[in-house]
């Protein structure tokens, strides 16, 4: 998924409004079991009751409405349970025969598996950028090199980094949770680290003059659908939309997206 292209460079007094309206209004109508839709009504009472004046609310309105729109009839739709990743990871696996090296989930026993979504987002960067074109175990912290020195340094190891984890010019996190049946605080911690991540990496940017991109990676079904996610989706499309990652990619989205944008950043690269 990418940026609204009609809601780019809005200041900091939309973006706080539609996040103040989102919390006070709501995110989900829990008896449709889908994110709810606003009115422009709704929004002049909230705002009266708050004592604000809120402006572009038409924009806002229609800003919250495209986001329902999106995250009900297609984030939720490319979003895979644990049976459809696997399945989808068997068949990436036998297509390309990867060599790079296959990730587990954290959990024991029977919950324990390949990291499937991970591991697929591995592959196709191996398929499009051979071995030494990425890096999916990064063990230590990336950071830009200038004059031989180490000119900046981030603060979290990323999930994967193109081409490597010294002077990146893309990296990415991955939020797949298909055996929780809950969405607890370790979750949503990890969805603002990513938004911390996005203000350091655009911070990173306007020192080096130049584009890092900084993708964001999020499957799961029941997790962000079943378990309180929804709200959380809300927030990740909000972030993408102020600027904070370049693009989010939501389930069975790498399987075409993903693969595209690799084959984008290796002739970027090249040059």
């Amino acid at each position: 998924m990418n940026k609204f292209t009609q809601f780019s460079n809005r200041n900091n007094f939309f973006w706080s409004a539609v996040k103040l309206i989102s919390e006070g209004l709501g995110y989900s109508d829990r008896k449709a079991k889908k994110i709810k839709y606003y009115n422009s009504e709704e929004v002049n009472l909230f705002e009266k009751k708050l004592s604000l004046n809120i402006s572009e609310k038409k924009d806002i309105v229609d800003y919250l409405n495209l986001r329902s729109d999106i995250i009900n009839n297609d984030i939720k739709n490319n979003l895979l349970n644990k049976e459809e990743a696997k399945i989808l990871y068997e068949s990436l696996l036998k297509e390309i025969n990867p060599k790079s090296k296959i990730s587990f989930n954290r959990q024991k026993k029977e919950k324990k598996h390949p990291a499937y979504f991970s591991n697929m987002i591995s592959f196709i960067c191996e398929k499009n950028l051979t071995m030494s074109g990425f890096v999916n175990d990064t063990q230590q912290l990336s950071f830009i090199e200038k004059d031989s020195k180490p000119y900046y340094t981030f603060s979290r190891r990323f999930d994967g980094v193109i081409p490597s984890f010294k002077n990146p010019l893309a990296v990415w996190e991955v939020k797949e949770y298909y055996n929780t049946t809950t969405f607890g605080s370790r979750i949503a911690d990890g969805i603002y680290e990513s938004l911390l991540d996005g203000f350091e990496i655009n911070s990173a940017n306007k020192l080096i003059n130049k584009k890092i991109f900084h993708y964001l990676f999020i499957d799961g079904y029941h997790c962000w659908w079943n378990t309180g996610g929804k709200s959380y989706l809300c927030r990740i499309v909000d972030f993408l939309n102020m600027g904070y990652v370049d693009s989010v990619y939501f389930g069975k989205e790498i399987i075409t997206e993903w693969d595209k944008e690799v084959k984008r950043l290796k002739e970027i690269y090249k040059n």
